[in-house]
Order: C-alpha cells, then sequence, then structure tokens
C-alpha cells in the first residue's frame, strides 16, 4: 500500500489578488515561503520515502522547502499533475470575470474538473505503481486536488482548500481513496492565514456551485 500525501503550493501573488493562475507560472510571495516551511515541518514529524512534485515554479518550490524540513532529496517532477488550465480566464480577477464571462458563459480554454482528473489520477497512480508501499509526498494546486477529490469521493463534502494544506490518499486495490481531507499529521493543524480555492479563484467557485 502507498500513501498519497497531496499539499497545495503556497501562496502567491496572484492567489493573494484573486486572480486566476492556471498554467501561468507565478511564484512564491513572502508569505508562500513562509507556508512551505511550516508545511515541511509539520510532515517533518513522519517518515517519508520521496518528494514528487507539478513542474510549475510555485509547486516545486514549495516542494524543494518541504523535501529539505524532511531531510529528503530535491523533488522530482510529475507533469500530469500541473494545475487546471483556465483558458481565456487566467490572470483576470473576480470583476473581470464577471466583465468578460457573465452567469455561467463558458471559458474558452477551460479545462474541466473531469478532464483534469482524468491526467492527474493515472499520473498518481503510476507514482504510486513505481513507488509501492512507500509514503510520498506530492505537491499540486488546488485546482488539482479539487478535481481528484471529486473523483475519488464525489460524495464527500469538502471544506476550504487552502495554501499550504495537505490531503491524504492510499493507492488500494488499483485506486485511489481518499484518507483524509486537511489531514493533520498527529493531530496537529495549521492557521495559514489565507483564502482558500474558492476565494481565490472565481472559475473554481463557479464550477463549485454546479457540481
Amino acid at each position: 500500500m502507498t500513501s498519497l500525501y497531496l499539499v497545495r503550493h503556497g501562496e502567491t501573488d496572484w492567489n493573494a489578488q484573486r486572480r486566476i493562475q492556471g498554467s501561468t507560472d507565478i511564484p512564491l510571495n513572502e508569505m508562500g515561503w513562509l507556508q512551505a516551511e511550516t508545511t515541511g515541518r509539520l510532515l517533518a514529524r513522519r517518515e517519508w520515502d520521496g518528494v514528487f512534485t507539478s513542474p510549475l515554479s510555485r509547486a516545486y518550490d514549495t516542494a524543494s522547502v518541504i523535501a529539505r524540513e524532511i531531510g529528503m532529496p530535491a523533488p522530482k517532477v510529475v507533469d500530469g499533475i500541473v494545475e487546471r488550465n483556465y483558458g481565456a480566464a487566467e490572470g483576470l480577477d473576480w470583476n473581470e470575470i464577471e466583465a468578460q464571462f457573465p452567469g455561467d458563459a463558458p471559458v474558452p480554454g477551460r479545462e474541466t474538473h473531469a478532464e483534469v482528473a482524468a491526467r492527474a489520477i493515472p499520473a498518481l497512480i503510476s507514482l504510486a505503481k513505481a513507488n509501492p508501499s512507500t509514503s510520498l509526498v506530492v505537491v499540486s494546486h488546488g485546482g488539482v486536488i479539487r478535481s481528484v477529490l471529486n473523483a475519488v469521493a464525489p460524495s464527500d463534502s469538502h471544506g476550504p482548500i487552502t495554501n499550504g494544506s495537505v490531503h491524504s490518499f492510499e493507492y488500494v486495490d488499483g485506486a485511489l481513496e481518499l484518507i483524509e481531507f486537511n489531514d493533520p499529521i498527529d493531530e496537529l493543524s495549521l492557521e495559514y492565514g489565507t483564502e482558500d480555492l474558492d476565494e481565490q479563484n472565481a472559475v473554481e467557485s463557479r464550477d463549485a456551485l454546479h457540481a
């Protein structure tokens, strides 16, 4: 059995400004670096066998800090867990989204949650198969984590996906199973001081209302 702990990257300026990032490569801000360190110290309470990450810098840098804190080598990149592509919405804030794509107007080029899950879950399963009986840290993005949750545990009610949060899964009998949303790691919780995915991302918020 392989355990996968999915971590959302630390905060960026676009997160703080409620701008949609998606595949746009925005770096961590000062708060994001601190969140990465905090999450790394939390994860250091357990033993790990590897650190993996999305190729985008905000995830890679978060994973690098975590790897340092838990005493692991540099993270390895997994392309399939890159953030959801929001198409024409990337770079826009809430007001700009409503002005350009009012109501339920479709956003050109946007990946659906199902499309994200269709690439992210096989990537995670391949990772688990390649690393049997291990515990892995996997740094990704809010849109990816939301898509995986929707596919793996569709009947569960999930709360905020905050920057630096940790969500645990297991690979069992050929499939992923959710163990704990916002895993506290040995009963300790984190106070990140930032907004969750739906507060930062107008498209995710809109999708959540129509899920």
